[in-house]
């Protein structure tokens, strides 16, 4: 017999409804953000500056646990350039390439470290300070895996997100923002492969390899980071991979092999037995004979031929002690559900999650990707892999979120048009994102009131110029479109960037600029998706109305008179069909009595009171 009387029953009723109403509501969240690295933390900054509901789920106990461990010898290639010269803030991110983005002016990483390419230990001291002092809510120790989506009509996207831990806890969120990073080693199905010692578990001590014949798969950093901390201590190394090796300074790509991990290339070329070499691993295979390596070409066994019918002078005829597998990382999936699994990219991108221009990924509706996952829509192109890129692309993925779910615009300040050439200098001479993400985000001029004012939107995502008013609450018909770009047949693993002739500084010759440099799109109308889709392969934007190249600038400073800001300002004045000069108060008043128009700016200042007027008002009071 129940000894519970019926109010009390009641009471105790309630209570468990209210408990269990409360538990629900702290296992949801409007936004869940998978991982506690850079681009998590990053995202998790944006959350919480905006008051959003989020948390960030980390499986380890530490932030950005990757580089725990990775790089394997602890050297960043990412440069930590403290100082430029300059004291804006904004210009010295260019050349910072660590510091995520905050309003914590103690939160740069040149206060970690003072090294050029710094230990990846003090990014994880940085990671951790950054986490706590701007308290961002992550939950470590907590392994996220089963995330499927489950129906519910009273959500945005007609679904939330469900997930668990290991420890069993569920948990709910709207929206869903994966930055795991691409953490898992690329293993491929090579006959033998078994033999090879991982990249991530290889030994780093140079005595292991003292006197050995080392083979290494894999041709980018992580691979000439392990040969540049055994050169001098094996016999030889070679280095085998499918394509040509492909250096940074000549493809402009900061993800390609660095100048700081090269060293090998050195001893190959001066031919001092260390050597460098094209095949795919698909025609070779791993044979362990004793206690040595041999590669041998998989298809002669298929095509019934014999070590006797291969060429004698096989260039990896001669038996390896220790072969290293360092051919990079790719996506880890095992996060998802079967019946919601996220979808890969396809060739070069296929390590990469399949996501659209907004970062959404195309398997359901409000899973985004940030940080290094979401590379495929700049892969070999930008920084949108490493911290110094993808710290921008998360605040724009924010500014995209802002606006699709709580209706908040894209930030933009809006000024006279007469204030255009200066804002745009000031820009091109100053910002850090469209700098390090060129084209990929641009700067966005939005002409309104005949012409008379404009809009400035930073940073957007070029490839959605076509849906602007959709993504960014702004309506827009002619726009303006800033961008910074490279020329296009300069940057290539073949071309000789360093040729006499590689650079211009002839302003008229400025659309045959090379280096980075900047280039505006102006447009009477918003392209179509159809434009969009349909132009050429080195196209950045479909073909303008009108374009103008700034020439090409040895210490990228844009502000010559003649060179820079004189072509700027007869191009602006071209498109919007008036003279952006700026007068004396004299000429303007001049201009008034003897002329039917007077200038932009004699309108803007003149006549509305602010040149002579107040000129004779300040004489007035004093």
């Amino acid at each position: 017999m129940n000894s519970c009387p019926p109010s009390a029953r009641i009471h105790i009723f309630h209570v468990l409804v209210i408990l269990l109403t409360l538990t629900l509501a702290s296992c949801y969240h409007d936004y869940c953000i998978i991982g506690a690295g850079p681009s998590g933390l990053q995202m998790g900054y944006f959350f919480k500056k905006s008051g959003r509901d989020y948390i960030i789920f980390e499986k380890s106990n530490v932030s950005g646990d990757f580089f725990t461990l990775y790089p394997r010898h602890k050297m960043l290639i990412s440069i930590n350039k403290r100082y430029t010269g300059k004291t804006n803030k904004e210009f010295n991110l260019r050349h910072d390439w660590n510091s995520l983005l905050s309003d914590d002016e103690s939160l740069l990483f040149r206060h970690y470290s003072k090294e050029m390419f710094p230990n990846s230990d003090d990014l994880v001291r940085y990671l951790h300070d950054y986490q706590t002092k701007l308290g961002l809510n992550v939950q470590f120790n907590t392994y996220i895996h089963n995330i499927q989506t489950m129906p519910c009509e009273a959500a945005a996207d007609a679904h939330v997100f469900t997930m668990s831990d290991q420890h069993g806890n569920s948990y709910r969120c709207g929206r869903l923002i994966v930055a795991t990073g691409v953490s898992t080693p690329n293993i491929p199905n090579v006959p033998g492969i078994e033999h090879a010692d991982g990249y991530e578990s290889m030994s780093i001590n140079p005595d292991d390899y003292e006197g050995k014949t080392v083979l290494i798969l894999g041709r980018g950093n992580s691979a000439f980071e392990l040969a540049n901390s055994i050169y001098g201590s094996s016999n030889l190394i070679h280095m085998m991979g499918r394509s040509r090796v492909r250096l940074a300074w000549a493809t402009h790509y900061v993800g390609d092999l660095r100048a700081v991990n090269n060293d090998l290339l050195d001893t190959y070329q001066l031919k001092s037995l260390d050597g460098v070499l094209e095949a795919g691993l698909d025609e070779v295979k791993i044979v362990k004979i004793g206690d040595k390596f041999h590669l041998q070409v998989s298809h002669m066994e298929e095509s019934g031929a014999s070590e006797d019918h291969m060429y004698d002078n096989f260039a990896m005829r001669e038996p390896y002690d220790i072969i290293v597998r360092c051919l990079g990382f790719k996506f880890d999936s095992g996060i998802f559900n079967l019946s919601s699994s996220l979808k890969m990219g396809s060739g070069r991108s296929k390590k990469y999650p399949n996501i659209g221009y907004d970062y959404e990924s195309v398997s359901a509706k409000g899973m985004f990707v940030a940080g290094t996952a979401s590379h495929s829509l700049d892969f070999r192109k930008s920084a949108g892999g490493f911290i110094h890129g993808f710290r921008y692309t998360g605040r724009a993925l924010h500014r995209l979120l802002e606006w699709r779910y709580h209706q908040v615009p894209w930030p933009i300040t809006t000024q006279p048009v007469t204030n255009l050439l200066a804002a745009i200098l000031k820009r091109l001479n100053e910002a850090s994102g469209i700098y390090q993400m060129f084209s990929s985000l641009a700067d966005v001029v939005i002409f309104k009131k005949n012409n008379t004012e404009f809009d400035y939107l930073e940073e957007f995502p070029i490839n959605l110029l076509h849906e602007l008013p959709k993504r960014t609450g702004h309506e827009a018909e002619n726009v303006l479109v800033v961008n910074m770009q490279y020329g296009e047949e300069f940057s290539g693993p073949g071309n000789d960037i360093f040729r006499l002739d590689r650079a211009t500084g002839d302003p008229s010759d400025a659309h045959n600029s090379n280096f980075l440099h900047p280039c505006l799109y102006y447009f009477d109308r918003l392209p179509m998706e159809k434009d969009m889709k349909h132009k050429a392969k080195k196209q950045h934007l479909p073909t303008p109305k009108a374009i103008h190249h700034i020439v090409e600038d040895f210490l990228t400073t844009w502000n010559a008179p003649n060179s820079h800001i004189l072509p700027l300002r007869r191009f602006l004045e071209n498109v919007l069909d008036t003279d952006m000069r700026h007068f004396h108060w004299e000429t303007c008043m001049e201009y008034a009595l003897t002329r039917t128009t007077v200038p932009l700016t004699c309108q803007e200042f003149f006549l509305k009171g602010q040149g002579m007027g107040s000129k004779l008002s300040s004489k007035t009071s004093n």
